[in-house]
């Protein structure tokens, strides 16, 4: 390589890999023609873990996730070894919303609070639905992540 070039390659900001749950969650819909990408999206809705009774009880303690259409609510553990848990709660009647919070929840879950910051901003748009989903759906996701991203980051500098 000359030199020119592989001094341009050393500058450039490497982009974390996504950590392996999400890798498999992206590679599973973009496996999938436009049509089963949504199937496989409802899929993840009709999986949502259910909140702990802890945050049932105390639905105070969660976040509402204002850009979303449907009401999003999340709320994110991190162990004092740095083990995050997301918790999400989205209507079944919204089943796209309820997609997105479950792919993150599940995908996110069980990471590092590093892996969960490194996370790709536009993991939403690697999923290839954006023909299929609204930009404003896209952006909830976008958002969803951002506000988990914030309080990882939040409850690591506490």
């Amino acid at each position: 390589m000359p030199s020119r070039a592989r001094s341009l390659a050393g500058s450039l900001k490497r982009v974390p890999d996504l950590p392996a749950a999400l890798a498999e969650i992206r590679d599973d819909f973009l496996s999938f023609s436009e049509k089963e990408r949504l199937q496989l999206l409802l899929e993840f809705s009709n999986e949502l873990p259910e909140l702990p009774e802890r945050y049932r009880e105390h639905p105070e303690l969660l976040e509402r996730v204002e850009e979303c259409q449907s009401p999003v609510y999340l709320f994110v553990e991190v162990s004092p070894v740095g083990r995050v848990d997301v918790h999400a709660t989205a209507p079944a009647e919204s089943p796209t919303t309820r997609g997105f919070a479950s792919i993150l929840a599940q995908g996110l879950s069980g990471l590092s609070a590093t892996e969960v910051l490194d996370v790709a901003d536009d993991f939403a748009l690697q999923l290839g639905l954006t023909a299929a989903v609204s930009p404003l759906r896209l952006r909830g996701m976008t958002s969803m992540l951002w506000r988990i991203k914030r309080q990882v980051s939040e409850k690591t500098a506490a």
